[in-house]
């Protein structure tokens, strides 16, 4: 069971005082939704839970499975005893509430009390949230047997059960704006663990979210979203170099758009905005990795294009020199510099798919640049300098990069 310090920005892992003493959990668990959804699809009108069954086999529970049981006994239960009560005193409306009212009113109480204790203690969101979703499921089950004798206990459970599943999300939300990256032990480029909580947690409510909508979890989805985002930006600011950075933020912006696309409608607000982070600084990582190499050549081409569109092209005829450097250096180097490119991408990512996306991405890069290059040199005062007939055909580095490209 999640406790108060299951929180998504603590970690068993970083730096702790002398007499701090260790936690054992596996705290990614308490994040992640897995099995636990069938609660409210398959297992939703299961067989009740017996409890001297329940207690030889040894079997443990989740809170949400055992308020299932719980909460299916009551339903049927009381609609048995609603319509039979309507039946054989020949009542309905408030006259029938009335009298199952006076049958059921001390159980009701006694399940709304307990409810309350639990809920003041409780840390896990999801069982929350589930529970909540199965009120809203039950509800719907009673107003197609006509049955209106649980209205009121039911919106009483979710007035208990919405404020406390609202703050779970603020401490969780606080503890990851509180989190300091210094703290947290050696990182390295890869996906982050809180990136990876975040994503499943992120994921899991998104998904429930879609049967029923409340603006109360994608307010506070959205909240949690950007102290992510920032908690990511100052990760990435303890690497030295901006390469490394970009990295970082690619492998953990691949993570969460994966997770919650895989658990989640495509068009989802979440799935959006971390599409818009990744094609972002993935193109900033091919402007960084193509540098290197071609720094030389991209630098040219920019500086020529402004000065023709200027009208300042006989300025460029003192370019001559380095024209003729960039030309050879072309020649010779382009190949090894596309294997090296090819090396350190499928060096950096985690996810080979994503990996050889941004390597594509780079050598069309590449090949749009040369084409540039092709073209300015093909304008005056370049278009007469013997240096052109060394130029490597545009084709043959086509054929290059399609030695790259991905069988799958």
């Amino acid at each position: 069971m999640a406790d108060k310090d299951d929180l998504m920005g603590v970690e068993d892992t970083a730096k702790r005082g002398f007499f701090s003493k260790p936690s054992l959990k596996n705290r990614s668990t308490v994040f992640t939704l897995g099995n636990r959804g069938d609660i409210l699809t398959s297992d939703l009108e299961a067989p009740i839970l017996v409890p001297h069954a329940a207690h030889k086999s040894e079997q443990k529970y989740t809170f949400e499975c055992l308020f299932r049981s719980q909460h299916y006994a009551l339903l049927d239960n009381c609609c048995r005893e609603y319509l039979f009560i309507c039946d054989f005193f020949m009542v309905t409306g408030n006259s029938a509430q009335d009298l199952f009212n006076a049958i059921f009113g001390k159980t009701l109480t006694m399940f709304l009390k307990h409810m309350d204790m639990y809920t003041q203690d409780c840390y896990d969101s999801i069982a929350i949230i589930l529970s909540i979703h199965i009120i809203l499921r039950y509800q719907v089950i009673m107003h197609k047997r006509i049955v209106p004798a649980l209205d009121k206990y039911w919106e009483t459970l979710l007035e208990m059960l919405w404020p406390r599943f609202q703050y779970i999300l603020e401490l969780n939300i606080h503890s990851i704006r509180d989190t300091d990256p210094q703290k947290l032990g050696t990182i390295d480029m890869r996906p982050h663990y809180i990136t990876r909580r975040y994503a499943e947690f992120s994921a899991a409510l998104v998904s429930l979210n879609e049967s029923f909508p409340d603006e109360r979890v994608n307010k506070l989805l959205a909240q949690l979203q950007g102290e992510v985002e920032n908690f990511i930006l100052r990760m990435a600011a303890e690497f030295p170099n901006r390469k490394e950075q970009l990295i970082f933020l690619i492998n953990n912006y691949d993570l969460m758009l994966n997770v919650i696309m895989e658990r989640t409608k495509d068009d989802s607000k979440e799935s959006e905005s971390f599409q818009q982070l990744l094609s972002a600084r993935t193109q900033e990582f091919v402007e960084e990795i193509l540098y290197p190499y071609f720094g030389g050549l991209v630098t040219f081409v920019k500086e020529a294009e402004s000065a023709m569109e200027r009208g300042h092209a006989e300025q460029l005829k003192r370019e001559e020199r380095r024209v003729q450097q960039l030309v050879r250096a072309f020649a010779t180097e382009w190949k090894q510099a596309i294997e090296l490119i090819n090396q350190d991408i499928m060096r950096s990512f985690t996810n080979f798919k994503n990996g050889t996306q941004i390597l594509q991405g780079a050598l069309t890069q590449l090949i749009q640049y040369y084409h540039r290059f092709q073209k300015v040199l093909s304008q005056n005062p370049f278009k007469t300098m013997p240096v052109r007939s060394e130029l490597i055909n545009i084709h043959h580095v086509m054929v290059e990069v399609k030695k790259h490209k991905p069988t799958f």
